[in-house]
């Protein structure tokens, strides 16, 4: 019991059989570099008991257990300062599992509690003046405007409005963030590099393309320095810039990121992991941009198997996944396949997003033009006209979606 092994030679016992041997080796007590990993997971999951439990099934995302822990947690809690935390946690479980409406029912519980709890010059007061709906006009006059609570607290939100779809909204949190992160912390705090990489994804999915690689390069600089050249959130960050590279149409840098990425999560972490089929997606995505169709179907059907036993059904990135090969097919010319992929990817958003987020357009728009293909050009423009009516309500003006989309609909118009 709770002895620790390290894992020699791994033979298969023979070539009909299934099974393998693996030969282990006992760590002693005085095994330096057991010593170093669990000083290092010390500190990343911090905490006692149950609660270290919580958040270190968090931070592996196991989800649905971490969600039975804090449950059972939330009937013993016996004062409302128990509580609280525990919607918080709550709240960042349905964050990761793609249920944001839910997410944010929680940390508007939390944030409620403490209202209640706090004497009014308490400098923790940060929590009850982020709303969901909103922000409080007298936010800032209560609170010290260097108050750490406070840069966690409209982070947690900015992230909540970036997955319901609003952009704006998120940016203002992860801003106001940032400003007090700024002052308090050293210029290579980790937390630093969590603000600025939100910022630069605001600025991504909002068309800003040089903004966006700004802000990821100051994250990337300073993950680069606080993380071993092996660790997974190196990876996410190479990711990031080589998604928004792909994005400008300058693929060959888009593959060296994603590449740069794809090296890292190989080594670090199992076949089945779902980071590791956002980066076969991330790289079949290039591929299907520059053209080449097969190869790019290949590496998303990977990512959908990792996908489809690591998420529930319903969670929004199975219907990226579901959307990417429909892209693939699209391109390829079988509208009715394409159009297969791209109604399991909607049924998927129309069930998780609210009605006007941005992702629910992009199901449209990618219908529209597979119905355009087919020659069904009434159920295109149908189709067309509902992303556009999205878009407009969820993306600035002047973003290219937008002036993609009214061209498309002329287009099918003219087909008419």
């Amino acid at each position: 019991m709770h002895s620790v092994f390290r894992i020699g030679e791994i033979q298969k016992l023979d070539k009909k059989s299934p099974l393998y041997e693996v030969e282990l080796k006992l760590t002693s007590d005085d095994d330096q570099q057991l010593r170093q990993l669990t000083d290092h997971i010390r500190k990343e999951v911090n905490g006692t008991g149950w609660y270290r439990l919580g958040k270190l099934l968090l931070k592996i995302s196991q989800f649905n257990k971490a969600e039975e822990l804090y449950t059972t947690l939330l009937e013993q809690a016996s004062n409302d300062s128990g509580k609280a935390y525990i919607y918080h946690m709550l709240g960042m479980m349905k964050n990761g599992k793609g249920q944001y409406t839910e997410a944010a029912s929680f940390y508007e519980m939390f944030l409620r509690i403490k209202r209640k709890t706090l004497p009014e010059d308490h400098p923790s007061l940060a929590n009850i003046y982020n709303n969901i709906g909103g922000v409080y006009d007298d936010m800032e006059k209560a609170l010290s405007p260097d108050d750490p609570d406070l840069a966690l607290s409209y982070n947690n939100i900015g992230l909540v409005y970036n997955n319901m779809g609003d952009h704006l909204k998120a940016l203002e949190f992860y801003e106001k963030s940032l400003k007090i992160r700024e002052k308090a912390l050293p210029s290579n705090h980790p937390d630093l590099a969590t603000s600025y990489s939100s910022i630069g994804q605001v600025y991504n999915s909002m068309g800003d393309y040089s903004k966006a690689v700004e802000f990821y390069e100051k994250d990337l600089e300073i993950t680069k320095k606080a993380l071993p050249p092996n660790h997974p959130n190196l990876a996410t960050s190479y990711n990031n810039i080589g998604r928004v590279y792909n994005d400008m149409g300058d693929y060959s840098k888009a593959l060296e990121f994603y590449e740069k990425a794809h090296q890292i999560y190989e080594k670090a972490l199992p076949s089945n992991h779902p980071h590791l089929a956002t980066s076969y997606n991330n790289i079949g995505l290039m591929y299907n941009d520059m053209g080449d169709y097969s190869i790019a179907l290949e590496f998303y059907e990977k990512a959908l198997k990792i996908l489809e036993k690591a998420l529930p059904s319903n969670h929004p990135h199975l219907a990226s996944s579901y959307n990417n090969i429909g892209g693939v097919y699209n391109n390829m010319g079988d509208y009715s396949i394409a159009l297969e992929f791209y109604e399991k990817a909607l049924k998927i958003k129309e069930k998780a997003l609210p009605p006007n987020h941005p992702s629910l357009a992009t199901s449209y728009n990618n219908i529209g033009w597979a119905y355009y293909g087919k020659g069904d050009y009434s159920k295109a423009l149908s189709s067309l006209e509902k992303a556009l009516s999205i878009w407009q309500k969820s993306l600035p003006p002047n973003h290219p979606d937008i002036k993609t989309v009214k061209n498309s609909i002329d287009n099918v118009k003219k087909k008419m």
